[in-house]
Formats: C-alpha cells, sequence, structure tokens
C-alpha cells in the first residue's frame, strides 16, 4: 500500500502533537521539581530566654541553598546576624536557626542562594513579637536554718496569797479626820450613850415636886374641911 501525501502529513503532525505534549510534561515536571523562593519560610523565636530566627525549606527537589540573615535598621542592613548557613530542603521541611538576642519589635531581612535558581529575599521580612524572651528565673538561695533558743526553765509558782480585788480594795472606809468640834469628856460619854445627859432629870424632879405640891395640898384641904365639920 503506498503512502499518499495527504497521509504523510498527518503522520507528521500526530509526531508534533506528540513531541508538543513530551515537552510540556517535561517542563512541568522539571518546573515542579525546581527550587522556588516560595518554599522558604523564617520566624523569631524564643527558648528560654534565648531568642532566634529560625529559617525552613520545605523544597521537595532537596537542592542545597545557602541563608543569611541580617538585622534591619531603617531600611537598611544593620548587621549580619552570625554566619551564611547551608541548607537542604524536603518535603517535609528542613530548618536551620540563626542564635539572636532579638529586641520586641525588630525587623531581619533574610536572603536565599540556590545555585543558578534563587537568588532573593523571603518576603516580607521577619518582624519580631511585641514581647522578648522571658528572663529565666535565678532560684533564691534558701538561709541556713536558725537554731531555736533553748526553752527556758519554768518558774517557781506565785505566791498563794490572794490579791485583794479592786472592790476590796475601794470599799474600804477611809481613815477618819480630825474635827475641829472638842470632844466629850470621858464622863460625858457614857451619859450620853444612857440617855443621863438630856433633860429627863430635870423633868422628873419637877414631876416630883408638883406631886409633893399636890399630896400637901390635898392633905391641908381635907383637914380643913375636918376642922369645920366638927364645928
Amino acid at each position: 500500500m503506498s503512502i499518499t501525501r495527504r497521509n504523510a502529513r498527518r503522520s507528521v503532525r500526530i509526531l508534533g502533537v506528540a513531541s508538543a505534549s513530551v515537552a510540556l510534561v517535561l517542563g512541568v515536571t522539571n518546573t515542579a521539581l525546581a527550587c522556588n523562593i516560595r518554599e522558604f519560610s523564617a520566624e523569631a523565636t524564643c527558648d528560654g530566654s534565648k531568642g532566634a530566627i529560625v529559617v525552613t525549606d520545605k523544597d521537595p527537589s532537596g537542592t542545597p541553598a545557602t541563608i543569611t540573615v541580617f538585622l534591619e535598621n531603617n531600611g537598611a542592613d544593620a548587621k549580619q546576624v552570625g554566619e551564611p548557613q547551608e541548607i537542604k530542603g524536603s518535603k517535609k521541611g528542613t530548618t536551620v536557626s540563626f542564635s539572636e538576642d532579638w529586641k520586641p519589635n525588630a525587623t531581619y531581612r533574610v536572603h536565599v542562594k540556590a545555585g543558578n535558581q534563587v537568588d532573593k529575599d523571603i518576603t516580607p521580612n521577619v518582624t519580631t513579637p511585641s514581647t522578648a524572651c522571658k528572663t529565666e528565673d535565678t532560684p533564691t538561695p534558701t538561709p541556713p536554718a536558725t537554731p531555736s533558743p533553748s526553752k527556758p526553765e519554768s518558774t517557781p509558782p506565785a505566791s498563794e496569797t490572794p490579791t485583794p480585788s479592786g472592790s476590796e480594795s475601794t470599799s474600804t472606809a477611809p481613815a477618819e479626820t480630825s474635827s475641829n468640834a472638842p470632844s466629850p469628856a470621858a464622863g460625858d460619854s457614857n451619859l450620853a450613850e444612857t440617855g443621863a445627859n438630856s433633860n429627863t432629870g430635870l423633868i422628873a424632879g419637877v414631876a416630883g415636886a408638883l406631886v409633893v405640891v399636890g399630896g400637901g395640898a390635898v392633905f391641908f384641904g381635907m383637914r380643913r374641911r375636918g376642922s369645920k365639920s366638927g364645928s
């Protein structure tokens, strides 16, 4: 069977489409396996009181890369943090750490150089947290134990003599104060106690006199009546 020009052209077209498809697939595959800046990330971390800038490489192709970190100040490099470090990425992710006593709200620029494929900075720049790493607490030394003083000997019990209470002390009659009035004689004091120095004796005397006078008057009156009746 002879091949016509039409069939030859059709065969050439088919071969061209197939070649283009293979080239496209190979290109996509190479692009997927190529190192890319988007596969790198960085952050500021703390390990106790120590700070660090940690860079992670998730390049599945494992292309070796060099990482360099710079402290920024007003958009310019203030200093380089440590020395550049090599890293070989993986699909799971590979990290490299730069020790840095970073300050709050500081900015760091991280540069990645991977052969002829990557020569760029990780964007955006790394900004540290607003709080610095926690300072480890220094343990306070425990003071030596102070020996407790010896227990004093027990004192003998107090005397059992009762102490007069406040009411008893206040109820004591005050001492008699001297008086300017003359004191009665010794003899008069007994009469005062019996009532002999009162007006009782005078009254008794007057009464007795009246009795005598009355009896005499009665006697003379009766006698006078008798003499009258005899005459």
